[in-house]
């Protein structure tokens, strides 16, 4: 028998693709709101605690009306929103972050998605800090580029406009007031002390993001080598399906000038994971300065939202963890 599902914020960017992402399968049964209804309290309470599996991509505070709203002990919430992402009995939905964490979110009937840098900057210093590599009081700081899809309906319209009517911004820095609201999760899951510094901006294209901590090792008490990093990345993946880290040789070749490129690294193209749930990361180092840049490579509207919430579907229902994927 189908397990069934019901997408609240469906029409949205992140529940728009989760549906694509559901569409066809037979062990799952997508069911919806009748329009006329949406607004009918009554009828969304039904939903919300009829159907196995409730996946809510509504703001902040719809999305804490919305639980107010769960009522059975049986109904497992995925939360796409920034609302219960560090709040006590919610689960931190990144399987990856640790090897206890997917049977953390296999137990739980409430996980919180992750939000996207917070998915690319956690998966690049976590196992470090881990591994005692990175000191939790250590200093970091997180620049990253996403494609306008990660602002909402209201920014990919603004990009997405004739020039005349929207913007020509090539690219556009944003968080200047350093109270981003992914910071939180990024202290707690990247385990420090201490929020990052965090540099986000916005590039003229939809979808896909790079994530990049620089850091100087030679502050690093231990002073490890960007190998010593890279290698703590390869075995916390291990055998990992949706997250894998580059290969040293890969990272060499890809330092490497290319001729008549200017040096430009065509392979971290932020789009090229795009469609898909995977995340690659890379350790590049200059052992010689005692420097490294680690960066993330994937998909803000794939492993970034609604692939990181069919995974976690999967996994709490049961279900082939690559279902959908």
């Amino acid at each position: 028998m189908a397990h069934t599902v019901f997408i609240d914020g469906e029409a949205g960017t992140t529940g728009l693709q989760i549906r694509q992402r559901l569409e066809g399968r037979r062990d799952l049964d997508v069911v919806s709101i009748d329009p006329a209804r949406r607004k009918d309290v009554d009828a969304r309470s039904e939903l919300l605690n009829g159907v196995d599996a409730v996946i809510l991509c509504l703001p902040d505070e719809a999305a804490k009306e919305a639980v107010g709203m769960v009522t059975s002990n049986t109904v497992k919430v995925i939360d796409a929103s920034t609302a219960f992402r560090t709040a006590p009995g919610w689960t931190y939905g990144f399987a990856e972050m640790d090897k206890a964490q997917r049977a953390a979110i296999a137990g739980s009937n409430r996980v919180s998605n992750p939000g996207c840098y917070p998915t690319g900057f956690i998966g690049l210093v976590r196992p470090l800090t881990a591994a005692g590599l990175l000191p939790r009081d250590f200093p970091v700081t997180v620049n990253a580029i996403s494609g306008y899809s990660g602002g909402g309906k209201g920014l990919i319209a603004e990009f997405e406009a004739p020039a005349t009517e929207g913007t020509n911004d090539a690219f556009r820095t944003y968080g200047l007031t350093l109270q981003h609201k992914h910071l939180g999760e990024m202290q707690v899951y990247g385990g420090f002390d201490h929020p990052p510094v965090f540099a986000p901006a916005v590039g003229r294209y939809a979808q896909g993001m790079i994530v990049e901590v620089p850091l100087q090792l030679w502050a690093v008490p231990g002073k490890p080598a960007p190998e010593d990093l890279r290698a703590a990345l390869a075995a916390a993946y291990q055998g990992e399906t949706f997250v894998e880290v580059a290969s040293a040789e890969e990272c060499a070749e890809l330092q490497k000038a290319r001729a008549g490129a200017g040096g430009y690294n065509a392979s971290l193209d932020p789009e090229a994971l795009n469609g898909g749930n995977r995340m690659r990361l890379f350790v590049f180092g200059n052992a010689e300065r005692g420097q490294a840049r680690l960066v993330a490579q994937l998909d803000n509207l794939g492993k970034g939202a609604s692939g990181a919430a069919v995974q976690n579907l999967n996994i709490m229902l049961g279900l082939a963890e690559g279902e959908g994927l």
